[in-house]
């Protein structure tokens, strides 16, 4: 009988310890990771969030680079801690989405092995050309893509890079095949863009409106789902013809898997306080970005979907690696 009751006691014990842990979080500082290195807009992001979200709870907010593999090195550091809210990640839609079903050799699962906190922001992307370009429409780059398939240029940061899987979405949408020209970064394509050596490019809609605004490049369509707030005026490509193609790039912050929902709802209302500072959101304004702020569940269910489309992509595309 000592022995039953010993039992029952550790068992109790056993699931009551979650429950308290996550009662008193936070006790110490947490770490958010980033992977990329210093200074682009994920870092900017993680180090304005985690400043607004150590005044809510109460702890320090520590930003932590771990660059490498276009994202996947910090993504995997992140699934091997503790999943007590402690140690998250700055995620984007490379590191959580795209390399799931790119890569065969990720050593993670974005769909499995984190808790998804809050997708924060998304950015939709545009096409734009030449501003002398003979290319007036979307409609005008789908039919000469018809008739001339892999001629029509495109440029990109590189394979899986979300102005890459946009315009092969593109071409599946469109049932047309346009070349890819891969860089070694967006600002090499956009200057070869400018300089007349390739023909297009889905662009940075802060980066590229300068240049719309500067009377050098033309924008054709936005590739959100609703008229850009820098960008007025330019259709959407569901308004251009392509009515099912939406593509976005976004960040979110991630826990490992498996750590207890009053924790990730405690972290979640953190965030949602940090969105609605005034900093923040001239932050987002500056930068061309749109406010998400998805709730834990919402943004689980997001990161499923967007795998499967992207799947779907790269299958059609023959991209596996």
């Amino acid at each position: 009988m000592k022995n039953i009751i010993k039992g029952f006691a550790l068992a109790a014990m056993t699931l009551t310890a979650p429950m308290a842990m996550a009662q008193s979080f936070p006790e110490s500082p947490i770490t958010i990771v980033v992977p990329f290195p210093p200074g682009g807009s994920t870092d900017l992001l993680a180090r304005k969030i985690g400043e607004s979200m150590a005044e809510t709870l109460g702890q320090p907010v520590v930003v932590e680079n771990r660059g490498g593999a276009g994202g996947t090195v910090g993504a995997h550091y992140v699934t091997q801690a503790d999943p007590d809210g402690y140690t998250l990640l700055m995620g984007v839609t490379g590191s959580n989405a795209i390399s799931a079903v790119l890569r065969d050799d990720l050593p993670y699962s974005p769909t499995e092995d984190f808790d998804p906190v809050s997708i924060v922001i998304s950015s939709p992307l545009v096409l734009v050309v030449q501003s002398d370009s003979d290319f007036e429409s979307v409609q005008d780059v789908i039919d000469f893509a018809a008739e001339n398939p892999e001629t029509f240029t495109h440029g990109t940061p590189g394979v899986g890079t979300s102005m890459h899987m946009a315009a092969e979405l593109f071409g599946l949408e469109s049932g047309t095949t346009l070349l890819h020209v891969p860089y070694s970064g967006s600002a090499d394509a956009l200057k070869d863009l400018l300089g007349g050596q390739i023909d297009s490019m889905f662009g940075d809609i802060l980066v590229t409106s300068e240049h719309v605004k500067a009377g050098t490049l033309r924008p054709l369509a936005v590739t959100g789902t609703q008229e850009h707030f820098l960008l007025e005026g330019v259709p959407t490509m569901a308004e251009a013809g392509l009515e099912n193609y939406a593509a976005f790039s976004w960040q979110g912050l991630f826990a490992p898997a498996g750590t207890p929902p009053e924790v990730l709802d405690t972290l979640y209302g953190a965030v949602s306080t940090a969105l609605a500072t005034d900093e923040l959101k001239a932050v987002f304004a500056e930068r061309g970005f749109l406010v998400e702020g998805m709730a834990p569940a919402d943004s689980k269910a997001f990161i499923a979907s967007e795998v499967e489309k992207w799947g779907r992509v790269v299958d059609a595309a023959g991209l596996k690696q």
